[in-house]
């Protein structure tokens, strides 16, 4: 049995791990589908994490640094590459009652062959409908972090929005700005495939940042106005600096993005003095929700699964491309790491 395993900074390979049977709480999942995630876990592949000195401490809510002789928060040559995965039952706990041998399912998992899970009180071991589609069902993981930032853009109907960046957050944010209302939906990304696709589902307009000034774009569009709300995927400088400078007066720009550090040259004086611009972090994540103690992290997801079976979203085109097992450790260093602008969000297909 192989799984996929980042061995060094930037290396994926698949490595051979021993299966077992289940404990009477589990599930085993034999996977046919799988997807890895593209934002925070390329970081840690990286190695440039905050989390390999670091530990983040809930209480004090601030990094601090990990006890001395502690493991680092990633160990290459353990950490497991994957985010989310769909597969059939193959074996059953003695005392699971809620799934039965031969059901598929989604869930979060690393990518390989076999994955076991926790099976009782588990919300996100989710059944899939009969005719659900598979490339919905890995976004799962994305679209709670869409539809968060969509919710703390605070979206309504009739508002003027951007999306900066089309990756999958980003293209499940269109169409979720676009179906709660909003009148114009403007996507920022220098790729043209990307745009293409936001293009069909739901996005007005689309903008490169590399050929035009983009908050000037924005401005014109909008009568002068600027945009109502700016959610931010892409975690780059010149696109928070084009964000303030598009975003209307009082308007939200809801940064999605877990940013890197930035260079030298965001200024915080300019437009950014004189738009009276609200930047809110929106993270799915992070309880209790801005909107607790209506909405928490379970209602998100809840609220995301039912969007994703019920193909209020359409995931199939941002499932690209898409690899086998077989080949996922180099498409993984190609698509998700060296080369993203060749992809949205990598699917893996495994062969039977």
């Amino acid at each position: 049995m192989k799984k996929l395993v980042a061995v060094e900074p930037r290396k994926a390979a698949l490595v051979e791990y021993e299966d077992r049977h289940v404990q009477p709480n589990e599930v085993k999942i034999e996977v046919d589908f799988a997807a890895p995630k593209h934002g925070t876990e390329v970081i840690d592949f990286r190695g440039q994490t905050p989390f390999m000195g670091e530990n983040f401490n809930e209480e004090w809510r601030m990094f601090m640094p990990r006890e001395e002789g502690s493991a680092p928060g990633i160990v290459f040559g353990e950490f497991q590459l994957g985010n989310m995965v769909v597969g059939k039952i193959v074996e059953i706990g003695s005392d699971v009652t809620e799934y039965q041998m031969g059901e598929t399912v989604c869930t979060y998992g690393p990518i390989m062959e076999t994955v076991i899970v926790n099976a009782i009180n588990n919300h996100r071991l989710r059944k899939m409908p009969d005719g659900a589609k598979w490339q919905n069902a890995v976004c799962y993981d994305p679209a709670q972090f869409a539809l968060s930032g969509v919710r703390d853009a605070q979206v309504r109907a009739g508002d003027y929005v951007v999306v900066v960046g089309l990756g999958a957050i980003g293209q499940i944010a269109i169409q979720l700005a676009k179906k709660a209302g909003a009148s114009i939906v403007v996507g920022v990304d220098p790729i043209d495939h990307r745009c293409e696709i936001a293009l069909r589902n739901g996005a007005d307009v689309c903008f490169d940042p590399t050929s035009c000034d983009v908050g000037f774009e924005v401005k014109k569009l909008t009568n002068k106005m600027g945009a109502d709300s700016i959610i931010e995927t892409s975690g780059n400088a010149a696109a928070l600096q084009d964000a303030l400078k598009g975003i209307a007066y009082g308007g939200i720009i809801s940064y999605v993005a877990f940013g890197k550090p930035f260079p030298a040259g965001l200024n915080f004086g300019r437009e950014a003095h004189f738009n009276n611009a609200k930047i809110v972090f929106a993270r799915a994540a992070s309880e209790p929700n801005p909107d607790y103690p209506r909405w928490n992290r379970k209602r998100i997801e809840e609220t995301c699964w039912e969007l994703l079976m019920n193909g209020y979203l359409n995931c199939e085109d941002i499932i690209q491309p898409i690899v086998t097992f077989e080949t996922s450790a180099e498409a993984y260093m190609e698509y998700v790491d060296q080369h993203p602008e060749l992809s949205i969000k990598m699917g893996i297909e495994y062969k039977k």
